[in-house]
């Protein structure tokens, strides 16, 4: 199952992207994970310090 970002928490710091294994994370105003390249591996997750990114 994929990871999603929720727009109304994440802060577009960065940290997630730096994280991600496979570069599933692209950034702009509000980052967004593409699904069919998530590893589900939930890095990102551990990593966002506003917890915006829970698995979907």
């Amino acid at each position: 199952m994929a990871y999603k970002i929720s727009e109304d928490l994440c802060t577009a710091c960065g940290t997630c992207i730096d994280e991600c294994p496979v570069e599933a994370i692209s950034a702009g105003d509000v980052y967004v994970i593409n699904p069919d390249v998530c590893a589900d591996c939930g890095t990102c997750a551990d990593v966002c310090p506003a917890g915006a990114i829970s698995a979907e």
